[in-house]
């Protein structure tokens, strides 16, 4: 069996944080199992999160107006982009799985990591209209989140003070990793590790590296397919009206993204879809 490459974007100023030592038991857990395991450490690496003309070596295509996107698309296809964009590139490349390890920082990533979203995944590279979500470019590669919070689980629930965690999950892993094709896993959340005893610190690392030893294998989450949309501007990108017309009599909507105006479908953007056999009520007892 080939090797498989484990790419670990990372996240921290402090090696002796929290987010530190979860990296650090994925990278023994990983490399342990036969993986080889990158680390982009985006602080020690002093990773520049802004996008700018910087990123683009040579002339622009049109200097009359700057246009990021467009440029970078451009300097990708001409082997043009700066040498850091480049470098990240080619890990992604030659990655199976990319784990994001952060903390949560306004219910998003903290800004060196958007930046390395906004300047690694260009146009073309990781993204085109013709290929994005199931059909993107990653669709063989396999992608999640790995965060530690400041609050408690509860006040991330439906009925908790911050709202429902897979409303805050949908910008990133179905805009971000699942829109550039990645199967996404579920995310490991380490909920409030600063105010927990170091008892439960430890317990989190151990059910981490305990998942770690299967992680591989996981199911990825659930998304709306492209199939069920009219892929055309003159039909808007919306669902088809017959796959609407077939939802109505159903509980949930499609996800948390594509409600439809029903419930959520309970946990999906935190848990795959119940094996073959295992009720959705079972599973969301687990």
């Amino acid at each position: 069996m080939a090797q498989k490459t484990v790419l670990i974007v990372y996240a921290h100023q402090s090696p002796g944080s929290f987010n530190a030592a979860v990296r650090d038991g994925a990278v023994q857990e990983l490399q342990e199992q036969g993986c080889r395991v990158v680390v982009s450490d985006l602080y020690a690496m002093k990773f520049r999160a802004n996008a700018t003309r910087d990123d683009v070596i040579g002339e622009l295509k049109n200097p009359e107006l700057f246009q990021y996107g467009e440029e970078t698309m451009s300097a990708w296809m001409e082997g043009r982009l700066s040498d850091d964009i480049a470098a990240e590139q080619r890990k992604v490349e030659e990655a199976e799985l990319i784990i994001f390890q952060f903390p949560l920082y306004w219910f998003s990533v903290p800004a060196i990591m958007k930046g390395w979203m906004d300047r690694v995944l260009t146009q073309g590279f990781a993204f085109s209209l013709e290929k994005m979500y199931n059909n993107g470019i990653f669709k063989d590669k396999k992608a999640m989140l790995s965060f530690s919070t400041g609050a408690m689980q509860t006040m991330f629930r439906p009925d908790g003070i911050n709202g429902d965690i897979n409303v805050t999950l949908w910008p990133l892993q179905n805009g971000t990793l699942h829109f550039c094709g990645f199967q996404v896993l579920a995310p490991q959340i380490f909920w409030c590790p600063a105010h927990c005893p170091p008892v439960v610190r430890t317990a989190m690392l151990e059910g981490w590296r305990a998942r770690l030893k299967g992680l591989l294998a996981e199911k990825p989450l659930t998304f709306a397919p492209c199939e069920l949309f009219d892929l055309s501007f003159q039909g808007g990108f919306l669902l088809h009206p017959e796959v609407r017309q077939e939802r109505e009599a159903l509980p949930y909507g499609i996800t948390t993204g594509h409600h439809l105006g029903k419930p959520l479908p309970p946990d999906n953007q935190l848990t795959a879809p119940p094996a073959e056999g295992k009720s959705a009520k079972s599973a969301s007892d687990d």
